[in-house]
Parts: structure tokens; C-alpha cells; sequence
């Protein structure tokens, strides 16, 4: 009988005892490189093929034993070391345009900067008010000055932004030096619903971009941004709460991204889509001002009641329309008999929310304004802190407040 020879003889299952190889880990890659270091021998009959499948068997399980067994931290690891940061994103949306890339890592940088802020304020002595009252009359809390001064700088320093509207100031502010201005301007509520923030509730902050019409060798002027919201280039809002969360868009979708405290770096959680059969059954707005609104608004607050919805009301908007985004249901700030524009601003609130919300899929809406029912994307601001009334959320309870607007104007 014929033998097959190679340059080194087969092990023998004693021999490889002989060579160390054991079930053990330490040692396993070394012993599997020794082991098929040795060339097969295949001699006839039926003993040798035995051996040769022993061995196999035996490699085979030396190398499963090299291989780490899962455990319950491994997703918790893979995310943060394969997910996308929000920095990548940014590169890869604003499509080599190097500008809105500085634009918007200048505006996660101050969303960071005002979380770390936040979560600082109890130590450090900055609850309370400020003694002072902003554009819209409100009463301004520390918090609300920290957080106007660090959108600000961080604008303002990224060499990219030509006007800034801030809900904090009363004016824009104009980037005069042409050495340090650009071709954005942007609306922002630095901390939206601070009237919440002594109670440790969740704020947020709001933005919106536009691309300058004005010849840029020339300072911007108001009317670069008193448009439409539908020249709105970036919309995005920053809720801090459990978490910081910032969720952008660019119109193409809506992202969803978390921020890992320990990276300092916002991390992709998802895409944002409303469910298009409506969500949950909730309703969120604040009831107390119901003796000032109009019929259909307190007809549909009836009619969810009636069928079953649920009632959620935070007071500051980034929460309830997060939610609202999330969750499914409806969110409504209407205009009524005492503030006949609605109390929300339309640049830095309305705007951006507005133009996320559609998105993701929900309808945002004015209800009755000005004479008709229109989109809310759709109003043209007459001055920066210029207000409009607010009906966002899905398809579904929007459709229905709607449909009780139209059957006033035809009764």
C-alpha cells in the first residue's frame, strides 16, 4: 500500500498531549498554530483516517475556545465605538460645503457647553431670577443670560454667521466685521421653557439656519431672515433632561442623537418618524387658558377627552413636542382672545418645530390665522419676535381640530 509523505509526521493524540495542547485558554492560539504547523501523513487504512478526524475535531474546538462569548455589555460597547458621532454626520449632510459644517459643530459645541451648564447650576448659585425681563416680557432667569451668552460666543466666533436673533435680546445682532462674519443667520431660544428649570424639568434649546439674500461684501440686514420658514436650511432642537439629546434636520429627515458624557460626543440613537396611524392617544396643552380660546379649540379638546386620550402638559415646548414626536398625539398652542398671534414665537420656535415635525411625518399647522387656515412653515414673520399659533403632531388629531375650523367657516 501506497503512503503519502509530507515534511513533518502526523501527531498522535498522546503526542499532542506531549505538546501541550489542553482545553485551557491559556496557551489555545499557540497550541492551534502547532498543531496545524504539523503536515498530514495520510496513510491507508482505516486507523489513520480515525486519528486525522480526531485531530480535526480537536482543532476545531481549540479555536471555538479562542472566540469570546457574548455577554450583556456588548451592545452597550458596539454603540459607543460604532455609532455615528454627531460630527461625522455633520461632515457627510452639509455635502462639502465647509461653512454650515463650522456653523453647526459651533452649535453643538453650545449645546453642550449649556447642558454642562445645567447640570452645574444648583452648586454653583445660578437658580433664580436675574432681576429682568427679555423681548417678550418674560421674566429672564440666570440660566436664561448663561445660556444667550454662550449661544452667542459660539456663533458670533465661528466666523460663518452674518446675523444672530436671539429670543434673549431685543435687537439682532449684526456681524459687522467682514473679516469675521458669513453667510448664515440664525434664530435661536437659548433655553426654552427656563420657567421650568428651578424645578430640575427638562429645557431645551431651539434654532433655526437661513442662507443670507444680501450681497455678501455688505453687513446682513433683518430682512435676511424675516422669511418664510420655508428658506429654512437647518432646523434642530436640544432638549436637556435625563439625557441630552439634539435632534436635527437638514429636510431630508429627521436624527435623533444622544450625548455620551463620558466622550462628550452626541452619538446617532435613531431616525425620527411619527407613527402614521397617529400614536398614542394624548393630548397636550395647557388647559388653564381655555376660557380664551376659540370654539373649535375647546370643541376638540372635548372630543379627545371624550374618546379616551390621555392629558400631558410639561410648559416647556422642546418636551412636550419631543414627546409629541416620539409618542404620537397632538400638541396645541393656539392663539386666543388675550393673545390673538399666540404667545409662541414663530423664528425660533414655531419655525424650527414646525419644519422638524413635518419631517418626521406630523403636520404642523396655525388653525384659524389671519383669516385662514394655513401651514405654519407657510407665515411670514413682520418682526424677529413676531408670534403665530401653534397645532403640531400627527396626521390624525390634527386632521380632526382642522376639520372643526372648516365646519365653522361654512356654517
Amino acid at each position: 500500500k501506497q503512503h503519502i509523505f509530507c515534511a513533518f509526521a502526523l501527531p498522535t493524540i498522546t503526542e499532542l498531549g506531549a505538546m501541550g495542547v489542553s482545553s485551557s485558554s491559556q496557551g489555545e492560539d499557540s497550541c492551534i498554530a502547532r498543531v496545524k504547523a504539523k503536515t498530514v501523513v495520510v496513510q491507508a487504512g482505516s486507523q489513520a483516517g480515525s486519528e486525522v478526524e480526531q485531530l480535526k475535531k480537536r482543532i476545531a474546538e481549540l479555536e471555538a475556545g479562542t472566540k469570546k462569548n457574548p455577554n450583556e455589555f456588548d451592545p452597550y460597547l458596539q454603540n459607543r465605538v460604532n455609532a455615528q458621532t454627531m460630527t461625522q454626520y455633520i461632515i457627510e449632510s452639509s455635502k462639502g460645503d465647509k461653512q454650515l459644517a463650522m456653523l453647526m459643530n459651533s452649535i453643538q459645541h453650545a449645546c453642550k457647553v449649556v447642558s454642562n451648564s445645567i447640570e452645574k447650576a444648583g452648586p454653583a448659585g445660578l437658580y433664580g431670577l436675574a432681576g429682568s425681563a427679555n423681548s417678550t416680557g418674560d421674566d429672564v432667569k440666570k440660566l436664561d443670560i448663561i445660556a444667550d451668552d454662550i449661544w452667542i460666543e459660539c456663533l458670533s466666533r465661528s466666523g460663518v454667521c452674518g446675523l444672530l436673533v436671539s429670543e434673549e435680546q431685543e435687537k439682532a445682532i449684526v456681524i459687522e466685521d467682514a473679516a469675521k462674519r458669513g453667510p448664515f443667520c440664525v434664530a435661536f431660544d437659548p433655553l426654552d421653557g427656563s420657567s421650568n428649570i428651578d424645578c430640575n424639568v427638562s429645557v431645551g434649546s431651539i434654532f433655526s439656519v437661513y442662507r443670507r439674500k444680501s450681497p455678501d461684501d455688505k453687513p446682513c440686514t433683518e430682512a435676511d431672515i424675516l422669511r418664510p420658514g420655508t428658506d429654512i436650511i437647518v432646523a434642530g432642537y436640544c432638549i436637556y433632561g435625563a439625557a441630552t439629546e439634539l435632534i436635527i434636520t437638514f429636510g431630508n429627515g429627521v436624527q435623533r442623537f444622544a450625548c455620551d458624557p463620558a466622550l462628550g460626543e452626541f452619538l446617532f440613537v435613531s431616525d425620527m418618524k411619527m407613527d402614521p396611524e397617529g400614536g398614542k392617544k394624548i393630548y397636550s396643552c395647557n388647559e388653564g387658558n381655555s376660557l380664551q380660546w376659540d370654539a373649535p379649540i375647546l370643541k376638540s379638546v372635548e372630543n379627545f377627552k371624550d374618546t379616551g386620550y390621555a392629558a400631558r402638559y410639561v410648559g416647556s415646548m422642546v418636551s412636550d413636542v419631543h414627546r409629541t414626536l416620539l409618542y404620537g398625539g397632538i400638541f396645541i398652542y393656539p392663539a386666543d382672545k388675550k393673545n390673538t398671534k399666540g404667545k409662541l414665537r414663530v423664528l425660533y420656535e414655531g419655525f424650527p418645530m414646525a419644519m422638524i415635525t413635518e419631517q418626521a411625518g406630523g403636520v404642523a399647522t396655525t388653525g384659524m390665522f389671519l383669516g385662514k387656515i394655513g401651514r405654519i412653515q407657510d407665515v411670514v414673520p413682520e418682526h424677529i419676535h413676531d408670534r403665530c399659533p401653534i397645532i403640531m403632531g400627527g396626521e390624525r388629531d390634527v386632521k380632526a381640530l382642522l376639520e372643526l375650523y372648516e365646519k365653522q367657516s361654512k356654517a
